[in-house]
């Protein structure tokens, strides 16, 4: 009776060891996923990125296209991109007229084309039915509706004085945009920022963690010498201004 007892006082230990144990494993991998996920947290991207680029572009077939998934798509577009502005900017091809000549031309092929079927006993060209899908206008309506009230909204605070820092973003923007605007027409400048879409998003998707890096220290440079802006020039001037100066009298 008492060797039985033994063994079962041993089973019993050895149980315990394996559910300590287990506790033990499981309580440390749950450590190691909590520092983990820390330091995925701690990780920066920039413009405060938290998913992947294409779902960032929609993860749709526009963002296929930006990020070259399509190449033969993504090529054709940046192709009729460059041609446009080579024919309209280069050699100075006036847009009505380019599309008057090809619609003349497509039509002429497309009718003489569809008579001589009659003579030779052949089938008529196929032409498809061409519409514009009404989901895919209400989609583009409603996202860029949401953008503009988004940057009216922000146009608005800035205005009313609520972000200093804001503030010299959006002048210092728009002087940028005024300088490169008085250098190159607006065809040009909507060709540079075709290029600039279809090579900065895949570049970036690359090299993301090089350029993360690299703009995390430039983040924290700039963070630095506008906290002596701040310090020096700024609250100086904000310290002169009277704060009931914008309120109302009662």
């Amino acid at each position: 009776m008492t060797e039985e007892h033994k063994h079962e006082e041993s089973i019993m230990e050895k149980i315990a060891e394996k559910i300590h144990g287990h506790d033990d494993s499981s309580s440390s991998d749950s450590d190691d996923e909590k520092k983990e996920s820390s330091i995925k947290t701690k990780i920066y991207r920039l413009f405060g990125r938290e998913k992947p680029v294409h779902k960032v572009f929609g993860g749709g077939k526009p963002a296929d296209i930006f990020l070259w998934r399509n190449k033969k798509v993504s090529g054709g577009v940046l192709g009729a991109a460059t041609l446009s502005w080579i024919l309209f900017e280069l050699l100075q091809y006036n847009l009505l007229t380019l599309f008057g000549h090809i619609s003349i031309l497509a039509l002429a092929v497309l009718f003489l084309w569809s008579s001589a079927t009659t003579f030779i006993h052949k089938k008529p060209p196929h032409i498809p039915e061409v519409h514009i899908p009404e989901e895919v206008v209400l989609q583009l309506a409603s996202g860029l509706r949401i953008e503009i009230n988004r940057g009216f909204s922000l146009l608005r605070n800035i205005a009313l004085g609520r972000d200093l820092k804001k503030f010299l973003m959006v002048v210092a923007g728009l002087w940028v945009l005024s300088k490169v605007g008085s250098s190159c027409n607006f065809l040009t400048l909507i060709y540079i920022a075709t290029v600039l879409l279809f090579t900065v998003p895949v570049l970036y998707e690359k090299y993301d963690d090089k350029v993360d890096g690299f703009a995390e220290k430039a983040m924290k440079e700039i963070k630095k010498q506008y906290a002596v802006l701040d310090e020096k020039v700024l609250s100086k001037v904000m310290s002169k201004i009277p704060k009931g100066a914008f309120k109302k009298k009662d």
